[in-house]
């Protein structure tokens, strides 16, 4: 196997993340383009220094997004029916449930109103976890910027999302899965978990059912202390100390089950969200 073929099998095993980024960023045909100008600028790049190669690929793929989110500003808005889901075939089950998730037309014209930089930064941290350092390089921008960026296109998209919620029927969902926690019933949690289900913290994503599953049924004690709350007005669980949430999970649904699961601990990012114990 030549150098270059090692690469672009190493490309390859990360083409599903990249598509999905784009996806989101562009929502259009363009997302194709970007994905494809990742790998011109992987194969001219000198990448033996790189220690996360999905890492510094995301950076490129955010960076040629940005350009062509700008370059449509100039030129005036693509029309939304242009807007495609990406192809089924060669993706990542976590790829494809990040990328289905909340992927409606009311949420593309949203972020279709965003500033590139504010849709930058609120796709490439609120949906694929990019630490705010690593925007604020593809920005040009301090981390504390990127924060307000993202900060402010959450609000927006929220203000779309929350008509949709149905508060009684989350309700019931998120009660289940709280007391199979508490119990440590695998069964239970299954019941409430989407097959292709999402569960995301500072550190990480893990996916699947089975395996978000057995992530709950192992924290059975913080799930006894969590409490039912609304989070910026959607049905979710908080952990309290001392009057203030100091662990919050924000729950996607779809169909009666959980389909994304947000394990917020970091002070700051408590600090964005409007928690109330209900």
């Amino acid at each position: 196997m030549t150098d270059n073929d090692f690469l672009a099998e190493r490309f390859e095993a990360h083409r599903g993340h990249l598509r999905a980024v784009a996806y989101r960023m562009l929502g259009s045909a363009e997302a194709e383009d970007a994905v494809q100008e990742a790998w011109v600028r992987l194969s001219r790049s000198d990448t033996r220094e790189v220690d996360n190669l999905g890492a510094w690929l995301t950076t490129v793929v955010g960076r040629v997004c940005l350009d062509l989110l700008r370059s449509r500003r100039t030129r005036g808005e693509e029309p939304l029916d242009t807007w495609q889901p990406a192809p089924s075939a060669e993706r990542d089950p976590a790829d494809s449930a990040l990328l289905a998730d909340s992927v409606g037309l009311a949420l593309l014209v949203v972020l279709d109103t965003l500033s590139p930089a504010e849709r930058l930064a609120f796709v490439l941290h609120d949906m694929f976890g990019v630490p705010f350092d690593e925007i604020a390089g593809i920005l040009g921008r301090t981390p504390a910027s990127a924060r307000q960026l993202a900060s402010r296109a959450r609000r927006r998209v929220r203000g779309v999302e929350a008509p949709e919620a149905d508060l009684a029927r989350q309700r019931r969902v998120v009660d289940a899965f709280l007391a199979a926690a508490r119990d440590g019933d695998f069964d239970g949690l299954l019941a409430v978990l989407d097959p292709d289900v999402v569960a995301r913290t500072e550190s990480g994503v893990n996916s699947g059912a089975a395996g978000v599953a057995a992530g709950a049924a192992s924290f059975a004690h913080l799930a006894r202390v969590a409490r039912p709350a609304l989070v910026d007005g959607a049905t979710g669980l908080a952990v309290f100390a001392g009057g203030r949430p100091e662990r919050v999970l924000a729950f996607a649904f779809a169909a009666d089950r959980i389909t994304r699961i947000d394990i917020i601990t970091d002070p700051a990012r408590l600090a964005e969200l409007t928690v109330e114990e209900v």
